[in-house]
C-alpha cells in the first residue's frame, strides 16, 4: 500500500495537465481583453468618421 502511495505522489503528470490549462485559460482571458479593447477603439473611430461624413453631406446639401 505505501508503494502505491509513493508512486501516485511522484506522479505528475495531472499537475503539468492542469499548469497547461492555466496557461491556456490565461491566454484567453488576455485576447478577449484584447479584442475587447480593439473592438472599442474601432467603433470610436468608425463613429468618429460617420459623424464627420455626415456634416460634410450636410454643408454640401446647402451650397
Amino acid at each position: 500500500m505505501t508503494k502505491i502511495f509513493a508512486r501516485f505522489m511522484k506522479d505528475e503528470s495531472g499537475a503539468t495537465a492542469i499548469e497547461y490549462g492555466l496557461i491556456a485559460a490565461l491566454i484567453s482571458v488576455a485576447l478577449i481583453a484584447g479584442a475587447t479593447t480593439l473592438g472599442n477603439s474601432l467603433s470610436t473611430t468608425f463613429n468618429t468618421i460617420s459623424s464627420k461624413m455626415t456634416a460634410a453631406e450636410t454643408t454640401a446639401a446647402t451650397r
